[in-house]
């Protein structure tokens, strides 16, 4: 069964529940795989809606900080919850030593020396380690194999 098969089951068995807030969030991606279809004229693998699933979290991990900085903890839980369900979604995620140890091998498979090869370095990266790992945290252990 494919990514987008589960999340419309899960959207149905939401409806017999009666559960709301998952229901709403179900929705939501529903809608954003859907807008991607219709823009690209694509059908959506796992891929693709692994790729709007990190998409969404990272928008309700932005939206958490703003509503907590102006102390609307209520707007800022509701955020919390919706990560949670989304975070079903995505496959099981590579441990921070696991993404250094990818990233080092990656940095000396392109000869990458410096800062400078950031870029290359990522580029290289996210082929690799789209939808398995954070990207921030794979960010982080770019820049901190190529400083050293």
């Amino acid at each position: 069964m494919s990514l987008k098969d589960q999340v419309i089951e899960d959207m149905k068995t939401a409806m017999r529940a009666k559960d709301s807030e998952r229901l709403g969030t179900i929705r939501l991606l529903l809608a954003a795989a859907k807008q991607k279809e219709v823009d690209e004229r694509v059908v959506l693998d796992d891929a693709a809606m692994i790729g709007i699933v990190d998409k969404l979290i990272k928008q309700r991990k932005d939206s958490v900080a703003a509503y907590t900085l102006a102390n609307r903890t209520d707007l800022a839980d509701k955020e919390s919850a919706e990560i949670v369900v989304l975070q079903a979604y995505l496959p099981q995620r590579l441990s921070a030593t696991e993404v250094s140890a990818a990233v080092q091998a990656i940095v000396a498979a392109l000869g990458a020396k410096g800062p400078g090869d950031m870029g290359k370095v990522m580029a290289a990266v996210k082929m690799q380690l789209a939808g398995k790992a954070d990207m921030a945290m794979v960010s982080q252990a770019v820049k901190a194999a190529l400083a050293g």
